[in-house]
């Protein structure tokens, strides 16, 4: 039997079995192959022959990538990962013959629940509960207006994406306005709809949850001089998108001292304005699941202010994620069978 698909797995986990065995049953003629690498490996497994590479066709990978030399007959590289940024400028990732596929839309649920559970901690003064529940002490509100609830709120979603889409569905569930502001013109209701893996019943798929749709640089200061009460940023890393949230767009926010929450890149904002905001008390607080640098070394200033909740990238970890991650390979294999577009294949000029 002549094998027409040679599949490489390499990821910090053995794939269930069942997987691979309905995989096998679904596409003619496959072969997989499963390293089990290191989370922060870079180096490709020692044990993989020069005869191996030059037959494989797919690759399922995070941070490792063969030459083209290696592997001539790589045409599609699905990543394990949302973004691309890291393999921007890779010789594989610029052959024109090769497919780089990412994980877009196994992120959604989680860093949803990211967003809204720190924006919501933070509208409720819960850090502060919780260091008077170290202390031991019970000390009651000054006041039974201390908290702005959700509703009526205005949230900006930088980012019309998986992740965006989540965010606007639950933002929407808790009586919130959202405004939505793509790098792209989405003028038109067929250009706003969702073009990649979404699992069912999440998101927007049509792009209908926005009351106001904003677009390019020549609109990013109105919408973000239109009343937000949160920013969430959700876009990818690029040359257009590197600083472009600074001390100019900071300005703008302190119209309604926005809260920012940065669960895109760290690079997407310019740290040292982040930190005049926060010191002038242009933006009411900030929540960043991504830092600029990153990690955040110990002892940076942003780790001092109590208005100002870091974690360590983690809004994307899930019990589902590798499961939703080998939907969107098998996908994208069964649409190779049958000749079809990828799904969440990058656009590399655009570099997402």
């Amino acid at each position: 039997m002549v094998v027409q698909e040679f599949l490489l797995v390499l990821v910090p986990w053995t794939p269930p079995a069942e997987w691979v065995s309905a995989l096998i049953s679904t596409i003619p003629n496959i072969r997989v192959e499963i390293h089990e690498i290191s989370r922060n490996a870079t180096e490709l497994p020692a044990e993989i022959s020069a005869e191996t590479w030059k037959d494989v066709t797919v690759l399922f990978t995070w941070r490792t990538f063969p030459t083209k030399e290696l592997a001539p007959n790589l045409q599609y590289v699905q990543l394990l990962s949302a973004g691309c940024n890291h393999v921007t400028g890779l010789p594989l990732f610029e052959d024109p013959h090769v497919a780089f596929c990412t994980a877009n839309g196994v992120h959604p649920p989680q860093m949803t629940e990211w967003v809204f559970m720190t924006f919501l901690a933070f509208q409720h003064h819960l850090p502060e509960y919780l260091d008077n529940q170290k202390a031991g002490k019970w000390i009651d509100p000054v006041s039974d207006e201390d908290t702005e609830d959700a509703v009526g709120l205005r949230v900006g979603v930088m980012g019309y994406g998986n992740i965006g889409r989540q965010c606007a569905r639950v933002a929407k569930a808790l009586g919130m306005d959202v405004y939505a502001y793509t790098m792209r013109e989405r003028a038109t209701a067929e250009s706003r709809k969702a073009d990649s893996f979404s699992e069912p019943g999440l998101g927007d798929e049509d792009g209908e949850f926005p009351s106001k749709w904003f677009w390019g640089k020549e609109q990013l200061h109105e919408f973000l001089s239109s009343d937000l009460d949160l920013l969430v940023i959700t876009l990818p890393l690029t040359k257009e998108t590197k600083g472009i949230i600074s001390a100019e767009q900071f300005a703008l926010l302190s119209k309604k001292k926005t809260y920012v929450s940065n669960v895109a890149r760290g690079a997407v904002i310019n740290t040292d304005d982040l930190i005049a905001a926060l010191d002038a008390g242009q933006i009411r607080g900030a929540a960043l699941d991504v830092t600029d640098p990153e990690p955040l070394p110990e002892g940076h200033k942003l780790w001092g202010y109590k208005n100002v909740i870091v974690t360590p990238h983690c809004s994307g970890n899930s019990t589902h994620y590798n499961k939703r991650a080998f939907k969107i390979l098998t996908t994208n294999l069964q649409r190779r069978l049958h000749q079809k577009q990828l799904i969440n294949q990058v656009n590399k000029t655009l570099g997402y």
